[in-house]
């Protein structure tokens, strides 16, 4: 599986959200940004709690927020949480081989 499409599902289960079959990683940001500022509007509880969920930090945010220049609200985020997804697939990806080891390899 290529790395976008598991980001994708990563992102499909943190958010409820429902992407494209084959997104694009600008795709994946679009519908997240646009699906973050409905939250700073209408559910802002539920952005922060998505931010927990996902592990992003709470000062990171906000130092990212008060440098934007021409970005909404919800691109700034939306780029923090596809870049915190990525650090997990990453992750995943250097310590996989130890959990497809077989018995003998792992000791």
């Amino acid at each position: 599986m290529n790395d976008t499409l598991l980001l994708k599902e990563m992102l499909e289960k943190e958010t409820g959200l429902v992407f494209s079959a084959n997104p694009s990683e600008d795709n994946l940001q679009t519908v997240l940004a646009n699906h973050i500022n409905s939250l700073i509007v209408n559910n802002f509880e539920k952005l922060i709690f998505l931010l927990y969920r996902i592990d992003i930090n709470e000062n990171k945010i906000k130092q990212l927020l008060q440098k934007t220049n021409n970005n909404t609200a919800g691109e700034i985020i939306a780029k923090a949480i596809i870049e915190r997804q990525v650090e997990k697939v990453e992750l995943r990806k250097q310590y996989t081989p130890l959990f497809n080891a077989s018995d003998e390899e792992k000791w």
